[in-house]
């Protein structure tokens, strides 16, 4: 790996990469100060870039859990980056914060917390997306929405997304907590 170990002036981690042009991977993390927080509750976030070969599409799985579960994340998401960005910008501004995700993703990492947090694991309401679900070490819960890398011109994965979004209203901030 490529990059400095300290931590930069504004919170970050530097850019970590693997230096491998065939298949890049590099790593990034950025500090959301208490202020900046949803819920006044300081974060870390962490960014991973991978090319989408079939390789890593079949140990994306893996690795957003391994991610996830070492750094005791509340939530995570695996998209490619066209569709994160759209989705992300669709977030109400105001959100409860941890343990609730801001938004879905392609691959969904829930922290036990998280999916109690949202309602998940509900078998009469959530049978579909338990079928391409898997349970973490911590009792998390690893969650595919489509088969492939979200892709919103499709109308199978737009579906998945909404009907996501329908069955867990917590997440991105279209409800209010009591």
């Amino acid at each position: 790996m490529r990059g400095s170990q300290r931590q930069q002036p504004d919170g970050s981690f530097p850019l970590l990469s693997n230096g491998n042009e065939r298949y890049p991977v590099t790593i990034r993390g950025l500090e959301t100060p208490t202020s900046q927080a949803p819920g006044n509750q300081p974060l870390l976030d962490i960014h991973a870039k991978l090319s989408l070969d079939g390789t890593v599409i079949a140990a994306a799985e893996d690795v957003l859990e391994s991610m996830g579960e070492g750094a005791r994340a509340f939530w995570g998401h695996a998209t490619p980056g066209s569709a994160a960005l759209d989705i992300a910008e669709q977030t109400s501004p105001t959100l409860a914060g941890p343990p609730c995700p801001t938004h879905l993703g392609w691959l969904n990492h829930w922290a036990a917390a998280a999916a109690k947090a949202i309602g998940f694991l509900a078998p009469s309401h959530d049978a579909d997306l338990l079928s391409r679900s898997r349970r973490t070490a911590t009792g998390g819960w690893v969650v595919r929405l489509a088969n492939e890398p979200l892709d919103l011109d499709n109308p199978t994965h737009l579906d998945a997304l909404l009907r996501a979004y329908e069955r867990f209203p917590k997440i991105g901030g279209r409800v209010t907590p009591r």
